[in-house]
């Protein structure tokens, strides 16, 4: 047990050690809903180093653990090898070296067939919506004033901010046709709902 401690506690595996622990708390909050296993994928790519595929929490994290496990083992080795001196140091840096090259390699072999559980989707986006029929929820629209209820294809539905730029009748419960998006103001160009429009009819 000593010998385990000394080794994770010293050069190189402390290094590792440091991470990991890092690594145990981000995934502890990530169980307990507090962070997001995605939360760095807008960050860093991973693509860059061939370990892309995975979210980066998961490319990291292999990454860490089969680099602290080599250092590890490596440090004990080495110690038990009784190796001291200069070239001791030296070997202590080729362990941490190697160490990292393996954690690598194993973790990029590991992300090929894990990618497949992390299929790459896109997301929701507000251009779902145009083409799309909405129900009109306050008690008038405007150039500068108005929402809507719209259903999205996967069924759920949204609250969006509306304008139209005629003055047709669009009151509270009427329908109305989401033609455009705003990208400056964030809202939704909506014009009065004809059956002919519907692209769902």
């Amino acid at each position: 047990m000593a010998e385990f401690l000394q080794a994770a506690a010293g050069f190189p595996t402390v290094l590792f050690t440091s991470a990991l622990l890092v690594v145990i708390g981000f995934w502890l909050l990530v169980l307990t809903g507090a962070a997001d296993p995605d939360s760095f994928d807008a960050d860093v790519d991973t693509d860059a180093v061939s370990l892309g595929g995975v979210p980066v929490s998961v490319a990291a994290s292999l990454l860490i653990a089969f680099g602290w496990f080599g250092s590890l083992a490596g440090s004990v080795l080495l110690a038990r090898a009784g190796l001291f001196g200069l070239p001791f140091h030296l070997l202590r840096v080729a362990v941490f070296a190697g160490s990292l090259a393996l954690a690598w390699a194993v973790t990029r072999a590991l992300v090929r067939p894990l990618a497949k559980l992390f299929p790459d989707e896109r997301g929701p986006s507000r251009a779902d919506f145009i083409g799309l029929t909405c129900t009109i929820r306050t008690g008038r629209v405007a150039q500068d004033f108005g929402q809507a209820e719209v259903v999205a294809g996967d069924g759920s539905t949204a609250l969006v901010q509306v304008r139209q730029s005629t003055g047709d009748d669009l009151a509270l419960g009427s329908t109305g046709l989401l033609y455009a998006y705003d990208d400056s103001g964030e809202f939704f160009w909506v014009a009065p709902y004809d059956d002919a429009l519907d692209p769902r009819g």
